[in-house]
């Protein structure tokens, strides 16, 4: 299937050229609802977007690895995540959601099925922070396991968390740059926080997400960006976002990818955001 047959519209091809091995380590998959429905009592209902489609976005921009991340509107069940995983599992990855009823038997499935690490929403449109209770519970469950916590939270949130992610036991990845609003610039206090954190061993950070902290085309995200890569080079991740829930604007993908040479002008820097850094996270073969 190509891209124009799998995908919605014309796709440009990005002008920059993934170094081998690239990895989009923020993606979703939903659906179909009709295999695969959607979690009652969800904030929002995406449009389908299956493997298909985010296997022939990958070819069209050149991404040979992925990370698919459960998203809130699937709930617990898994299940679309893990079936895109078992169609090429040496290639893919996935952040599982799941709550405290989750035993040792179903984490070790979910091991088996490709996951290396759980998420949870603090975002207040996503219905907030999970209880304090449940979020201890499944990361003491997890914390021996060599698997990491996302945490997608609101640039408000991040100072207030602080405390409560530097006691956190095992790795943490933030996603999206923190969803800091570029426009307000390199001093504000939702990125000085976030760099206080990515002085950290165990925190990395995602510099995905453009498109929710900017407009097209996206100039003010590139020094969020490249101070976040400055401050933690080694533990920095890269996704597309793809299909780019509850977004503010349609974005282009290869807008995003042309974004990159912006964020890490070196190859050497490229390699580390988009081969390196994914690899040693989730594992995938050198």
């Amino acid at each position: 299937m190509t891209v124009d047959e799998a995908l919605p519209g014309t796709r440009r091809k990005p002008g920059f050229r993934m170094p081998a091995g690239a990895c989009d380590a923020h993606c979703h998959v939903f659906g179909p609802a009709a295999k695969f429905p959607y979690a009652p009592g969800r904030r929002y209902t995406p449009a389908d977007a299956p493997k298909e489609m985010l296997r022939a976005l990958h070819a069209h921009l050149g991404i040979e690895r992925a990370v698919i991340v459960q998203a809130s509107c699937h709930g617990t069940d898994n299940s679309a995540m893990l079936d895109a995983i078992a169609d090429d599992p040496r290639r893919y990855r996935g952040v599982a959601i799941v709550d405290d009823t989750f035993g040792d038997r179903d984490l070790d499935l979910l091991h088996a099925g490709g996951v290396r690490g759980v998420r949870f929403n603090f975002v207040k449109h996503l219905g907030g922070a999970p209880e304090e209770g449940v979020f201890r519970r499944v990361i003491d469950r997890i914390k021996d396991r060599g698997w990491h916590v996302v945490l997608h939270l609101d640039a408000s949130d991040i100072e207030p968390l602080s405390a409560m992610m530097r006691r956190l036991p095992l790795p943490f990845v933030i996603d999206h740059m923190g969803r800091v609003p570029a426009q307000a610039g390199l001093d504000q206090p939702g990125l000085r926080a976030l760099l206080e954190l990515a002085r950290l061993e165990n925190c990395w950070i995602k510099v995905s997400g453009a498109e929710r902290i900017s407009m097209p085309p996206y100039d003010q995200a590139v020094p969020i960006a490249r101070a976040l890569m400055q401050a933690a080079p080694h533990r920095v991740l890269w996704g597309t976002d793809f299909p780019h829930p509850n977004a503010t604007h349609v974005a282009d993908e290869a807008d995003l990818v042309d974004l990159l040479p912006r964020y890490a002008p070196d190859a050497l820097a490229q390699r580390r955001l988009l081969v390196d850094n994914p690899a040693k996270l989730y594992g995938f073969d050198p």
